[in-house]
């Protein structure tokens, strides 16, 4: 019986047995025996295999090199079996990892073809005999939490106490092939979930989780199921889709990670996102972009001219908004599928746009979808045989979009492949985007019968996007949407992780809102804010979020409040910032929410309640600049009726002790004494209270501002000597607001960039500032 003692936990193999269990060493978990199982069909007939023994050949040791670094592995040979199958487990830690990496490899000995369904890679707890998921108490369901993440961006992903049900849509096929990964239960029973990828067991009475699920989908499809009621189970497998398996080929699965840890951020999930990030060796650009697109005004309806306007817009506004990108986004194209012809309202084209966006200085932008086709597209007409079909030879459904059941391309047609790549080489190269949006993605991902029936769904979308990515070239910026997380992962620049939002809080479709309104992964201002936050963790980890777009015009059916949520939102978590409103039309109120969010912050803020919570509220992001360390933190109103609530800094994991709170949206001012409560304004329905915090002082002190959502970046340099006080304020583009300072005396003098300034309550005073563009500077004299 192989037995490792890593720094983190043990691990005790039993091969005549067919079991392995991992034991924590710092927290009170045990997984106890958990089992494999193999399901494949041969000559008809399904069949498992490892299920009960493994029937070891042979056990070896050796040290592997990995992306992850030397690491030390226990492989598992087993005999061939029932249809000359033979399987290879290997176990895989090292000492700089905390956590235990595993996976399965199979062998077709025999003369005849089998196909793969499904490989187990953990099953542990429930009803099986002698195997235990241990949390070293008895299981309460009322203590545990899970963590689901969705198949692709659009999908819902949150955290779900476990006695509650996975969220899930009514809309059948209308939608669930886009959004939940074929072979993945769909049951809406009380204690049993799903996820994506990985997913995390919290326990919130001992703070500690479990995290499993696999280093990557370049293989297959990985999928988590857990069920917390009686006795919680954990069960992992990798989706082999009823793949081909020839006589003397191989398959392989993904590495599959197991994680016990402490339930926060750095402890659970940063190790598993930086060895995902390793393994697919991201790179991350240095900025968040920032830009508008035509979608979320003009959609399907916009022309050359929409585009020219807004392209003038910006040209005006660039002094006190510098946007760097102008996205054409769908509508251009004749029909989805024919990219190289286009709409009457385009009659140029769009590669002379493309060239005017560059000449004004902005980056041009284009919304491809090249892996699904109009069912009305020309492309579908003339070469039907380029269409991924179902075992009847019918168009697999890809979901009810632009008014009609679309369709995928079948990618393992070497036609198929070569025209998407044509679209995407002629977009970069010829028409001169630098700066492709390729969405729909999953559409090369659907269940059906593929011309190479040895490819699993996630290798073929895999080696579509290597494909892609190579057309585009190096240099063009490729952000993901509508794409299976781990397939696109070290391929793309950024990543949609969220739901389209809307001008609505809540989905409907076509006005009505009834059968619709708690569709989890329609489009809405709710559940695009659901995403930014259960995925901000991703953020500068795996790509940069894309968390869709702001919307601030007035005329929408958004409040206010509901405005600055979604601002809020977008501007801590720190990825893509575009605007997708008819500038030209936008009052400057408006424009002013959209001006406070540049430069974009680019770092995420910690999602505090990410594990506990059904849809987070409470977000920090710890700051430092020129005059010292503050923090940014937001609590959100997800209730539809206005929220009471008090300022404790152990709510945001802060030290105990005095704060001045300014809160941006309000402008008001708090001051919150130690071992005391700060009782703030009740929360408006569905918004949110953004407050700068800044540890009190005897010093003089920074105490607020309306330049910049964060409060503070804008400070460059700070200087206090026994005189004077001078401040530089530069973001980069124009501004005209005011800061506060806290002092001890009535400024003697007060000389540079200063418009004017008063004191507005006892020891605060606020300065009012301009700038042009340049750096602005303020001396204080204090004496």
């Amino acid at each position: 019986m192989p037995t490792y003692h890593h720094a983190n936990f043990d691990l005790i193999i039993e091969p005549e047995q067919g079991w392995f269990s991992v034991i924590s060493h710092h927290h009170p978990i045990r997984l106890e025996q958990a089992r494999l199982n193999i399901a494949y069909t041969a000559s008809n007939r399904r069949l498992n295999l490892l299920e009960k023994r493994w029937q070891p050949r042979s056990i070896t040791e050796s040290e592997v090199e990995t992306a992850l670094g030397r690491l030390r592995c226990c492989s598992i040979e087993t005999d061939a079996q029932s249809a000359g199958l033979q399987t290879c487990i290997e176990f895989a830690f090292a000492d700089h990892l905390p956590f235990l990496l595993w996976r399965v490899n199979l062998r077709n000995q025999s003369e005849q073809a089998v196909w793969i369904d499904r490989i187990e890679l953990m099953r542990v707890g429930g009803m099986q005999p002698h195997s235990r998921l241990d949390f070293g108490k008895p299981f309460n369901p009322q203590d545990f939490w899970f963590y689901s993440n969705g198949w692709q961006s659009w999908s819902y992903t949150a955290a779900y106490p476990a006695t509650a049900s996975l969220r899930r849509s009514r809309l059948g096929t209308f939608q669930k092939p886009m959004v939940i990964n074929a072979g993945t239960p769909d049951l809406k029973q009380p204690g049993y979930f799903t996820s994506d990828f990985f997913g995390i067991l919290t326990d919130s009475v001992q703070h500690t989780s479990i995290l499993t699920g696999f280093l990557s989908q370049r293989q297959h499809f990985g999928n988590l199921e857990a069920v917390l009621y009686d006795n919680p189970a954990l069960r992992l497998w990798a989706n082999g889709d009823h793949t081909l398996l020839e006589s003397g080929t191989e398959m392989t699965t993904d590495w599959a990670v197991l994680l016990i840890g402490e339930s926060d951020e750095k402890h659970i999930l940063e190790p598993y996102l930086q060895a995902v990030a390793q393994e697919h060796q991201v790179r991350i650009p240095q900025h968040s972009p920032s830009g508008w697109c035509s979608w979320y005004h003009f959609y399907t309806n916009v022309t050359a001219q929409n585009i020219k306007d807004n392209l003038s817009a910006l040209v005006q506004l660039k002094p006190s908004l510098p946007l760097e990108l102008i996205q054409i986004d769908d509508g251009f194209e004749s029909q989805v599928g024919d990219w190289f012809s286009f709409k009457e309202t385009f009659p140029q084209g769009v590669a002379g746009l493309a060239e005017e966006i560059a000449k004004a200085g902005f980056t041009p932008g284009l919304w491809l979808a090249p892996f699904i086709v109009h069912p009305k597209s020309q492309l579908e007409r003339k070469h039907p045989d380029w269409l991924l079909r179902d075992r009847r030879g019918r168009p697999v459904n890809a979901g009810f979009v632009w008014n009609a059941f679309a369709h995928g391309l079948d990618l393992t047609v070497p036609e198929a492949l070569q025209y998407a790549c044509d679209v995407v080489h002629t977009a970069a190269h010829e028409w001169k985007f630098p700066y492709l949006k390729l969405d729909f993605l999953y559409a090369a991902a659907l269940p059906g019968v593929y011309r190479d029936p040895t490819l699993t769904r996630a290798q073929v979308l895999r080696r579509g996007m290597e494909a892609l990515c190579q057309a585009a070239g190096e240099d063009t910026f490729l952000l993901g949407c509508g794409a299976p997380l781990g397939s696109v992962l070290g391929l793309v620049e950024a990543m949609r992780i969220g739901a389209d939002v809307s001008g609505e809080w809540s989905p409907s479709f076509n006005g009505v809102r009834f059968p619709f309104k708690n569709e989890p992964h329609m489009p809405s201002a709710r559940n695009s804010i659901n995403n930014i936050l259960t995925r901000a963790p991703l953020h500068r980890r795996w790509w940069i979020n894309d968390p869709d777009c702001l919307l601030v015009r007035p005329d929408t059916r958004l409040s206010l409040p509901e405005v600055q949520s979604l601002t809020t939102a977008i501007a801590l978590s720190g990825g893509s910032l575009l605007l997708s409103d008819d500038l030209p039309a936008l009052p400057p109120e408006r424009i002013r929410l959209a001006q406070v969010l540049l430069p974009v912050i680019g770092q995420p803020a910690q999602v505090l309640d990410l594990l506990t919570s059904e849809m987070p509220a409470l977000l920090r992001l710890d700051l430092e600049g020129a005059f010292g360390k503050w923090y940014a933190l937001a609590r959100f109103n997800w209730k539809d009726i206005p929220q009471e609530w008090n300022f404790e800094p152990q709510d945001f994991h802060l030290p105990e002790q005095g704060y001045i709170l300014h809160s941006f949206w309000d402008d008001q001012t708090f001051i919150y004494q130690a071992a005391e409560k700060a009782i703030l304004p009740s929360l408006a329905p569905h918004g949110v209270a953004l407050l700068a915090a800044y540890p009190q002082t005897d010093q003089i002190a920074y105490a607020g501002s309306n330049l910049h959502i964060s409060q503070g970046i804008e400070v460059k340099q700070w200087l206090v000597t026994a005189q004077e006080l001078e401040i530089e304020l530069d973001l980069g583009r124009a501004f005209e607001g005011w800061f506060d300072v806290r002092l001890n005396q009535t400024p003697q003098t007060v000389s540079g960039d200063v418009t004017r300034w008063q004191e507005i309550h006892k020891g605060r005073f606020r300065f009012f500032v301009q700038s042009e563009g340049g750096p602005c500077t303020v001396r204080i004299g204090l004496g």
